[in-house]
């Protein structure tokens, strides 16, 4: 197309206001890319429960339900004029509804079970990213220290430095967690 190749692409202005630097760029284009696979390899069900779900968590779906439902009583309470009371004590609404509740709260269940699905993808990568990060910083504060104390500065004998520097192994952490959690909750169960 002439003259396209004038225009800015949308992200480079959004860097230009944000000062996004070309990585998050990159790596904002790369999570997008993933939501869109993710969104493309859903199957039909997911699709379709994802779609009742969408819908019934709308405002639609409220004004709809009250018109129907409100209909629904009005004319069986006789208060419209000149139209048949269909379902005086309201036995047919109730079991409508109630079928209505098990098949909505089935869709929203399974567009949850898929969405703490993704969650759990994406905890996973956090977790790596972290411990990733935290072996670099840590190699990093070890090699910092080693120049500090090579060029005789007091502050690389801090004791706690020796500690920051060493990998942390990730089950010992949990095993912590774990440790301390029945620690209070035997402190909560004692008091």
């Amino acid at each position: 197309m002439p003259g396209t190749h004038d225009q800015p692409h949308p992200s480079s202005r959004v860097r230009g206001r944000r000062g996004l630097s070309r990585v998050v760029d990159r790596n904002v284009r790369a999570l997008l890319a993933r939501r869109v696979d993710e969104d493309r390899t859903k199957t039909r069900s997911e699709r379709i429960a994802d779609g009742v779900t969408r819908f019934t968590g709308s405002m639609r779906f409220v004004y709809i339900h009250m018109a129907l439902f409100g209909s629904w009583i009005f004319i069986n309470l006789g208060i419209v004029p000149g139209l048949p009371r269909f379902d005086p004590s309201f036995v047919i609404l109730a079991m409508v509804a109630s079928v209505e509740a098990i098949f909505l709260s089935t869709f929203v269940l399974i567009s949850q079970n898929r969405m703490a699905e993704l969650a759990d993808k994406r905890a996973d990568l956090d977790l790596q990213i972290s411990l990733l990060a935290e072996h670099e910083i840590s190699r990093m504060l070890s090699l910092v220290q080693q120049v500090a104390e090579r060029m005789g500065i007091e502050d690389a004998l801090d004791p706690e430095l020796d500690e920051l520097a060493r990998d942390v192994h990730p089950e010992a952490v949990l095993d912590t967690i774990e440790e301390n959690a029945r620690a209070f909750e035997r402190f909560e169960g004692s008091a």
